[in-house]
């Protein structure tokens, strides 16, 4: 049985690694995102005015949960919620 000199060795040790990379950077880039639903962001106003934010009901950016407040008749859904906790 022969045995591998030491720069075999290592070449054999880089191409693994460099495989093992290649792999876990092509199964990165095929486990789908969660990204939050713009369309599913609905903030709710208390009058046709639309200036007073009385809820929010959605996702954030980061895909956080948001559910706050309450539901009207007068409401825009879309967008982005930022990041932030919800006010109390």
């Amino acid at each position: 049985m022969r045995r591998l000199s030491p720069a075999a060795r290592v070449r054999y040790f880089f191409a693994a690694l460099t495989a093992g990379a290649a792999m876990l950077g092509t199964t990165a880039l095929l486990v789908p995102s969660s990204e939050a639903a713009p369309g599913g962001n609905c903030t709710y106003y208390s009058d046709e005015s639309y200036t007073t934010v009385v809820g929010q009901y959605g996702r954030d950016c980061c895909n956080n949960r948001i559910a706050w407040g309450i539901t009207t008749q007068h409401y825009e859904c879309g967008g982005c919620f930022t990041c932030t906790p919800p006010p109390r």
